[in-house]
């Protein structure tokens, strides 16, 4: 048995709301799904404006610095303690691993190595890989549209990894980067939903952005310090006050709010049109130039997603 957070205990895996990924939702739903794909898409050139020229690491920790200062201040303001109980912390970091620590590592170093538009694409790939994991691991059902998103997912990361293996300033090893953060995502993205703790989204956030601070500090320490021969420039901080502020201190509560009450692969849905900011923000922003691959890599993505995402039909009866 898990439970729902905040609701009561599922007693079969199976459930008619969870299995059929039904999703209901209201306009406070939409309204954050629309302002989550809007900042988290206009992060990827942000983030690539940040470590272009800066070590990606010390710049991680400077964004987490700045993050758990402002979480600490939006759970205080909303009453609640920062205090975790000892049966808890097991979990937190173990959720701490998958949804913050290892993933923002792998990205970070990744949008270092790739543009940040084939890094945006390569990141949403994770609903896809949510419910792979979702079927192979807590046996929810595959259907035919569910393995042609795996397909199409799969066409998109191969046609990246070609381009990437065929151009002589390719670099391939970004790309395998971003795919390990994109499964560890969707592994936190399982747990989140399944989580035992009943901490407020705040004080939640808090924790795992400080113990992602802890680990990033020291691995910048050690492997980054002889970079340290200035501070950040005009626009390396903006990018720092942009992750801090509208990432941390807002996108990623809605995140987990949105993943803590949809099933795991219809939280996804929040992620539909973020590759497609990402890239066309990225042209922008930046002036990147995406190629054949990367567009013919967004095109499937987006088949993937929609097929995985899109609400199964109940036997005989209509789509819910």
């Amino acid at each position: 048995m898990y439970p729902r957070p905040g609701g009561p205990l599922l007693s079969d895996p199976s459930d008619e709301d969870f299995l059929l990924m039904r999703i209901a939702l209201t306009r406070k739903d939409l309204f954050d799904l629309s302002v989550l794909t809007l900042l988290w898409g206009l992060n990827w050139p942000v983030m690539k404006l940040g470590v272009r020229d800066f070590p990606p690491i010390t710049f991680r920790t400077l964004c987490l610095a700045g993050g758990a200062v402002v979480l600490a201040l939006i759970a205080r303001a909303q009453g609640h303690r920062l205090h975790v109980a000892r049966r808890d912390w097991r979990e937190m970091l173990q959720l701490t691993m998958a949804n913050m620590m290892i993933w923002g590592l792998l990205c970070i170093y990744a949008v270092k190595l790739l543009s940040s538009g084939r890094a945006a694409i390569l990141a949403y790939t994770m609903p896809v890989w949510v419910a792979v994991i979702g079927t192979v691991i807590y046996r929810d059902r595959m259907d035919t549209r569910m393995t042609l998103g795996i397909g199409a997912a799969c066409v998109a990361i191969a046609l990246l990894l070609f381009d990437e293996f065929s151009t002589l300033t390719g670099r391939p090893v970004g790309t395998v980067l971003m795919l390990v953060a994109a499964l560890l995502w969707a592994i936190g993205t399982q747990w989140m939903r399944r989580r035992r703790l009943q901490l407020p989204l705040s004080v939640l956030s808090f924790w795992m952005v400080l113990l992602s601070l802890i680990v990033c500090a020291a691995i910048a320490i050690v492997f980054e310090r002889d970079q340290w021969v200035r501070w950040p420039d005009f626009a390396e901080w903006c990018a720092v006050l942009y992750n801090v502020v509208l990432i941390f201190g807002v996108s990623q509560m809605l995140w987990f709010r949105l993943a803590s009450i949809l099933p795991p692969v219809a939280s996804g849905l929040s992620v539909m049109l973020i590759p497609v900011v990402g890239v066309f923000s990225a042209m922008w922003m930046l002036g990147e130039v995406p190629g054949w691959a990367d567009y013919a890599a967004l095109a499937f993505v987006l088949m993937s997603m929609a097929t995985v995402l899109l609400p199964m039909r109940k036997s005989g009866g209509p789509a819910t």
